[in-house]
């Protein structure tokens, strides 16, 4: 395979980069000191490269492979990509009326390198390459976790960040050494093909734990969720929107094809009082336990921003059922679910970007909402509802897809549905508490002004429409996944 060959594989990532540069020149160059007008200006030229770059994506060759893996291009990949890219172009938009920083230039050029990372891990089936994106995604993240230096919690959160994601970048490394050990190949399908057969003896089981440990962390599963909290809380809010928006949906990708490619034969089982050794049991139990204590735990939260973090494990847990589905309907409908969950949470950390720095974050600086800001009040209960689960909205339709590919996968899991149904009614309550808030609640006396920014109503209108759209029209959506996953042979 040729040096140009690999090149037009990676023109979207290539461009992505182009249009980072971009933005860091205009906004040197520019003789301005209107912080908003360079924002505008850094949006726009992102929004020029993600639009370019999808552009390639839709007329690029289906199939093509380099490096045995390095880089792999197919329909399901390219459909990943479009959608990573869709979520970076919201966040640069949401990201025009915060103001946090100085640093505007590096600020939207680190976005778009978190989203080259983020393409480069889907497109990836070699472990070497899946680590060195996991690690250009992670440290453009912790950056932007700590970019408001003005915030003493934006510091703390990027320290906790960086230290859980640096020990588990250490398990994962350690873990993927020893299936190059075991194996002697990087290629997830060569090594599986070496370990096809191979009884699971200790140094597979710790290898397995291993990248489990390092996967878990990336997506906040329980016990690896500890970060979480404090990111979501003390990110600037775009930037934690982003975490809990683009990078869930890469996340999940790459450790639903790990799982699937890298591990196969070595999958055990997960039916209740039936338990076999393998990845199925350990993500069953990852998984309920994250369902489990997420909700709880947001249950109890006064501030909305660690509510949808404990939300998000939440959700961690519901979409991990897509991953045990261990077959082209479970990955179909993984992707399905994290693009849906995360335009829902994208637009609801869009409404606190607005009542924020205006009213704080508590649930109580929500009361009365409607009355001041009716527009975004209805985005945001399209928001929780459709995090909720609540039909017609496209989150009814990625638990339905997700729920509904496990029970055909293998009846056995039939326990871990049970108990994500049961946490769903459980997660309906603490959602309603922010409608609650927000249409029912009296608006205090003394609340501040709220003026809602034009281009913010347009970006929450569109999010708000897209969660109905994908939940009213999921065949929009489930359509071409389904064909991208019959064409990547999965």
């Amino acid at each position: 395979m040729s040096y140009l060959e690999t090149l037009r594989l990676a023109v979207p990532e290539t461009i992505l980069v182009v249009a980072a540069l971009s933005v860091l020149i205009a906004d040197f160059t520019m003789r301005t000191s209107d912080a908003r007008l360079r924002r505008v200006i850094g949006a726009m030229v992102g929004s020029v490269g993600c639009t370019a770059a999808v552009a390639w994506l839709l007329v690029m060759p289906a199939h093509a492979e380099v490096w045995q893996g390095m880089l792999v291009a197919d329909p399901l990949t390219q459909l990943v990509k479009v959608g990573l890219l869709a979520l970076t172009l919201l966040t640069l938009w949401v990201s025009v009326d915060s103001d946090f920083t100085a640093h505007v230039g590096e600020y939207f050029a680190l976005i778009l390198l978190a989203t080259v990372g983020m393409m480069f891990l889907v497109s990836a089936e070699d472990i070497l390459m899946i680590f060195v994106a996991l690690e250009l995604t992670s440290l453009s993240l912790y950056i932007l976790t700590a970019f408001n230096k003005r915030d003493v919690k934006s510091a703390e959160a990027a320290l906790k960040y960086f230290l859980f994601g640096g020990m588990a970048a250490a398990f994962m490394l350690f873990g993927l050494s020893l299936l190059y050990g075991l194996s002697g190949a990087t290629n997830l399908k060569a090594i599986a093909s070496a370990l096809a057969g191979r009884a699971l003896d200790p140094l597979l089981i710790v290898a397995l734990v291993m990248v489990v440990i390092g996967f878990g962390f990336k997506v906040a599963a329980v016990p690896f969720h500890l970060w979480a909290p404090d990111a979501y809380e003390g990110a600037p809010i775009p930037s934690a929107a982003f975490i809990a928006s683009g990078s869930k949906v890469a996340s999940f990708f790459i450790l639903a094809k790990v799982m699937m490619l890298g591990f196969a034969g070595v999958e055990g089982e997960g039916g209740w009082l039936e338990f076999r050794s393998g990845w199925v049991p350990t993500i069953a139990l990852v998984a309920a336990v994250s369902m489990v204590l997420g909700n709880l735990a947001a249950i109890v939260q006064g501030n909305v921003r660690r509510l949808l973090a404990y939300s998000a494990i939440a959700h961690a847990g519901y979409a991990l059922l897509g991953v045990l589905s261990n077959d082209g309907q479970g990955i179909g409908s993984l992707v399905y679910y994290t693009i849906t969950y995360g335009l829902a949470t994208l637009g609801a950390f869009g409404v606190v970007a607005v009542v924020g720095p205006r009213r704080g974050e508590a649930l109580g600086a929500f009361a009365g909402l409607s009355r001041r800001a009716p527009l975004i009040s209805m985005c945001m209960a399209v928001f929780m509802l459709s995090l909720a689960g609540i039909p017609p909205l496209a989150g009814f339709f990625g638990k339905f897809y997700v729920f509904a590919a496990v029970v055909n996968a293998d009846m056995g899991l039939l326990w871990l549905v049970i108990l994500a149904i049961a946490m769903s009614a459980v997660s309906l309550y603490y959602y309603l508490q922010v409608l609650k808030q927000i249409y029912v609640a009296d608006e205090p006396a003394d609340a501040p002004w709220l003026r809602v920014p034009v281009v913010i109503q347009v970006v929450l209108v569109l999010i708000a429409l897209g969660v109905i759209v994908l939940g009213c029209l999921p065949s929009l959506l489930v359509g071409p996944l389904r064909h991208a996953v019959e064409a990547a042979g999965l």
